[in-house]
This record gives structure tokens, sequence and C-alpha cells, in this order.
């Protein structure tokens, strides 16, 4: 579960066994994306370039295209609504499946729904939601949330997934192998496609120009949980519009590389609206909530590249500070780089109990360099800090920096300290002379220090 401590508390506390399947499900993604995208392309900076530049584009009309992607869709007979936050977004979700009766769906993966909380309102308002992403559906039976944006279940292995199914009765036996898993899994689905009466959806992508919702899988959940339902709603953020259906060979070519290392996803599929009357099946009603939900605030921050991104997840890859924590030590519905940024902006109300987050980097810049949208993440981290700097709010056992700037500017006092330097490695924590230094040694192992030599060494140099 999403934890309500610090990160460095939570990453202590956190098990060797999930510890282990973070490291290896985000090590492994990282070395896939390298392979495929190295492989595929000459300069594949030169592409991540020209995403940022379209998504740049965007944000800066992004009422313009808001209007022109409204006004293709109700031209291709969908129904659009816009949710200035996420309890109109709710209330706006209920109301539909209200008007049409529905008391059973089936719902695809959707980090805007995730940030909503979207599930647990709608079963507390009488309608069965159940979630068709294999990592979902486990994190539902578990009453878990998700650590990843692309793999929600990076924090768990198939023994525990084992014991989940043979404890909710949809396996007879202990089985971990993962193919027996899936076929499970698949069975039990099956039957609440069937049964449900609307799919909700999320979109990766929505094309201005054309009105088209472009979703991309790699299970075929989406297209099953649309297939026989009456009602179709897509909850899509503001910031997922782009210009043109032809810009989209540039976002799916980078999505699939760098979320999972693949050249395409499995299903990419293509939306253009309601069942037409030739087509055999498919949703009779569709429905479009575009959500706001703080996002026109970060908009008009200086951190506003954030919603550049595209959702892929290999910034929370390759963080050594993700890898050791996992995403629910960030406290919010998105964790890593992204998330150390964006929860921090999106929920601004939350801000004070959230400006930690950008503190978790070392700034290594490895989120910059995997960024498909080439968002300059470690830069808007020391904006945020910069922030809470000036909000004076300050992460528990911090340690002011005022002292050592004063050390650092003073060449005597360097020297002097530096002279001392070798006595730290002798000092007990417990005698540090202030008492938030305590503290900030008490989260730290520091390495030996064996410095203090280098002057008397130039001194004799320069005699000679």
């Amino acid at each position: 579960m999403i934890g309500t401590q610090l990160i460095d508390e939570y990453a202590r506390a956190i098990s060797d066994e999930k510890q282990a399947a973070v490291i290896d499900g985000s090590s492994k993604g990282t070395e896939h994306r390298y392979h495929v995208l190295h492989k595929d392309y000459q300069d594949p900076d030169a592409l991540r370039k020209l995403a940022a530049s379209i998504k740049d584009h965007t944000l800066h009309h992004l009422g313009d295209y808001l209007a022109k992607a409204e006004q293709a869709l109700v031209a291709r007979g969908a129904k659009v609504h816009f949710a200035a936050t996420g309890e109109d977004a709710r209330q706006t979700i209920l109301s539909i499946l209200q008007s049409h009766g529905v008391t059973r769906l089936t719902k695809s993966k959707s980090m805007a729904a995730e940030e909503i909380h979207l599930n647990p309102f709608l079963i507390e308002n009488g309608v069965e939601c159940l979630e068709s992403d294999l990592g979902e559906f486990i994190i539902q039976l578990d009453n878990d949330e998700p650590s990843h944006i692309v793999k929600p279940i990076i924090h768990k292995n198939r023994r525990e997934i084992a014991r989940t199914f043979l404890r909710e009765g949809i396996a007879a036996d202990y089985n971990d192998d993962p193919e027996t898993i899936t076929r499970r899994a698949r069975v039990h689905l099956r039957a609440k496609y069937m049964e449900a009466q609307a799919g909700i959806t999320g979109a990766n992508f929505v094309c201005a120009d054309t009105g088209r919702l472009t979703l991309v899988t790699n299970e075929g959940n989406s297209r099953f949980g649309m297939a026989p339902v009456p009602v179709h709603i897509a909850l899509v953020g503001i910031e997922k519009i782009i210009p043109r259906e032809q810009d989209l060979a540039v976002f799916l070519n980078l999505l699939g590389r760098s979320a999972t290392g693949q050249q395409l996803t499995v299903y990419t599929e293509f939306i253009h609206g309601p069942r037409s009357a030739n087509q055999p099946d498919g949703p009779e009603h569709m429905h479009v909530v575009f959500m706001d939900n703080g996002r026109t605030d970060v908009l008009a921050s200086n951190c506003k590249e954030i919603l550049r991104c595209i959702r892929c997840g290999a910034c929370q890859n390759v963080c050594p500070v993700y890898r050791q924590a996992s995403g629910h030590a960030y406290r919010s519905t998105y964790g890593g780089p992204v998330g150390a940024v964006l929860s921090p902006l999106l929920f601004g109300d939350r801000f004070p109990e959230l400006a930690d987050l950008p503190k978790a980097s070392s700034l290594c810049g490895a989120c910059n360099e995997v960024c498909p949208v080439d968002i300059p993440i470690p830069d808007l981290l020391l904006r945020l800090r910069d922030k809470a700097h000036h909000a004076h709010i300050h992460s528990p056992a911090a340690i002011p920096m005022s002292p050592f700037g004063t050390l650092a500017t003073s060449p005597s006092l360097w020297r002097t300290a530096m002279t001392m330097s070798k006595a730290m490695n002798h000092l007990p924590i417990q005698v540090a002379p202030i008492k938030p230094l305590q503290d900030w040694l008490g989260q730290r192992t520091l390495p030996e220090s064996h410095g203090g030599d280098f002057r008397k060494w130039y001194k004799s140099r320069r005699k000679t």
C-alpha cells in the first residue's frame, strides 16, 4: 500500500522480496528500452526533441486544440464533457452511468482514474467496477495501489499473485506458473466482460484534427471491454491532446520502446466514436470526459514541461531512488521522478505534505536521458526545491546548507575543516555538534575520509 512516511523511512522498511521485484522489473525495462531504441534509430535524441517540440506547441495552444478536438468528436457522434476537478469528473461519470442504467462495468488501465480514485467512488455509489488489466485486477483483489505507471504490480512476484488467486477463489489450487496465472485470469475476466453494461477507458492520445482516440495495451482488455457493451466512457487528461494524426507516428514509436522495450505495443486501437450503422458490435454511446484537475495550474507554473509526459514509466525504471523505494513510497498516484515533480504540482493543496518528494533524487540526470519527450526533470526538481525553500517548508532531518556555504567560501575555514576531516571517522553520531546533523548522519553511512594531505603534499612540491 501507499506509504505515509518519508521516502527514506519507507525504503528502510521495505521487504527484501518487494525490493528485489522492483529492482529486477525496472532494470530489465531500462535495458530493453536502450537496446531497441538504439537499434532502430541512429539518432534517438532527435526523435525525442521532435516529440518535445510537438508537445510544447500543443500545450502553448491547448485551448484551441481542445476546442478543435471537441468539435471533431461531436461530429463523430460522441458526447464531450469537461471536468475542472477530480470531483467533477467522478460526478460526471456517475451521472452518465446512472442515465444509462449501468450497475456493472469493466475498466481498462487509466492513471487518470487512479488519480481521482474513481473505482472506490463508483463502488460506493452502487456500481460494480472491475479492473480488466491483469496487473490492475490483481491490485484490486489485494486492495493495493499501483506501484508503477506501466507495470502496476512491479512490486509483486508470481508467488504472491498465486496466493491471491487461491485466496479469492479464482484458482482451485496453488500454481505460480505465469502462463497458468494468466489463463486463469482470462477465464475469470471473459465472463465479466459479457456481464458488463459499460466500459471505461483512458486514452493515450487524442488527435485534435479528427477527434480520434488512441489506446495502447498489451492485453487487448480495452478492446474486450468495449466490444459487448452499449456505453463507452473515456476519461482523458487535457494534456493528452496532440495536433494531428500524423504526429501519432512519433509518439507511438517512442512510447512502446520507452515503456516496455517493444517496437509497438501489441494492441493499438483507434477509436473514431460510437458504433456506426454498418458495424456489427461496439458501444452505441460514447462519452469523452476531458479532465483538468490541476493541469492548468501546472501549465501556468515554471514546471509546465512535466505536462509533456506520455506516461511511459522510463524515468521510474532508471531512477536509483525509485528502485530502492518502489512507487508506494511517493505517497501519491504517481511515483518516481515524474511523480516527484507532478504530484506536488497537481495536488497543490498537498504541496507542504509532498514538498520532500523533489529532494528524493540524486540529480544524476538519468531520468532526463531516458525521457521520450525530453522533460528536464532534474531542472524541475530544483525549481520545486526552490519553491519549498521560499515557502519555508523544510523536510525533517534536513540540515541547513548556509553553514556549508560559509565554510566553502572561506579559504581559511575550509583549510581548517580539511585538517580535521579525518576526525569524523572516529566521531560517534551522538556527539555530532548540531542536533539536525545528528539526525542527518543517523540516516546515512558516510565514506571514510582520506582527505587532508593534499595541501601538505602540494606545499612540499612548491618548495622543490
